[in-house]
């Protein structure tokens, strides 16, 4: 009868990790197939749509790129983009800096009820879009609502006109993600050792001194993350011009937001093959800034 040698450490630690591994498959699983169903499957489709078109004599015909070609040349896409690109470079700062003073604000600890403050500052997240923009449209309308109580008094331009539609969209979408971007900021900074403010303040450092050597650099690559989120946020406006377009039709047109024009291509006009493809052209663009955003700010060792 022999007996079986037990196993050396070397055999242990690779039974080990072969039992890790199949754990990490096992959570792993739900993710990849939710991930394949719902985002692969539907990206991979578009592509294929968009290499094909439906002529009245032929049925679906394979095109190669031409549906790209003309999505390069239209004049209706490229100005949307245009107008979606100007909303980035104004709104996103000045939600972002909104964002970083309320976050600063409340981690002083000198601001009053701030708890109720930070509560109140997120709340406006929670309002689904559609409500929100019902809400503000509501606010803006020239025949009722706040705008049209000031106009009585004061001249104030409409702010549903051309000249202003964008920045009363802007308006609203700050409104809306300025607390969420604050909440980012602030749990950044809440995650800084507090034995470094000790260190600070014996050798002196005022609060305005702290938060320039200590917490703008702490929250950097959270306001990274943030910014990056807003970019692609912002390429993907569809909700807040869509709602808009009832109250100022002549201003805010089908084609006013490459979403808007992609979606009304698709369910409207029934071009899904170049609706696919202006979706993969959006995409590659939002992927594009994003990822030159990232590679502008990346800190060079």
């Amino acid at each position: 009868m022999t007996i079986a040698a037990p196993p050396t450490p070397a055999r242990r630690r690779n039974n080990r990790r072969r039992r890790h591994g199949t754990y990490g498959y096992v959570f792993f699983t739900p993710f990849l197939v939710v991930f394949a169903v719902a985002i692969a499957a539907p990206l991979l489709y578009a592509v294929y749509l968009s290499f094909f078109q439906d002529r009245l004599v032929g049925g679906n015909v394979f095109v190669g790129l031409d549906n790209y070609r003309q999505a390069l040349t239209d004049s209706l896409f490229r100005a949307g983009v245009g107008r979606v690109a100007l909303f980035l470079a104004v709104q996103v700062p000045l939600m972002l800096a909104l964002a970083l003073v309320a976050a600063l604000a409340i981690d002083s600890g000198r601001a009053r009820w701030s708890s109720l403050f930070r509560i109140g500052f997120f709340v406006p997240y929670a309002v689904p879009s559609v409500v929100a923009v019902l809400m503000w449209g509501y606010l803006y309308g020239r025949r009722f609502g706040l705008v049209s109580t000031i106009d009585q008094w004061v001249a104030l331009p409409d702010p549903l006109g051309r000249s202003w539609m964008l920045a009363s969209i802007g308006n609203v979408v700050t409104w809306e993600y300025a607390g969420y971007n604050m909440l980012i900021l602030y749990a950044a900074l809440r995650a800084i050792p507090t034995d470094i403010y000790e260190a600070a303040q014996v050798d002196g450092a005022g609060e305005f001194r702290k938060a320039w050597s200590i917490k703008l650099p702490a929250v950097r690559p959270a306001l990274l993350l943030a910014t990056v989120f807003s970019i692609i946020g912002s390429f993907q406006l569809f909700n807040e011009p869509n709602v808009l377009q009832s109250l100022a039709p002549s201003v805010v047109t089908t084609s006013y937001t490459p979403n808007m024009y992609a979606y009304n291509l698709a369910f409207n006009g029934q071009q899904f093959n170049y609706s696919a493809a202006l979706a993969v052209v959006l995409g590659a663009v939002t992927a594009v800034i994003a990822y030159a955003f990232q590679r502008s700010t990346k800190r060079t060792p």
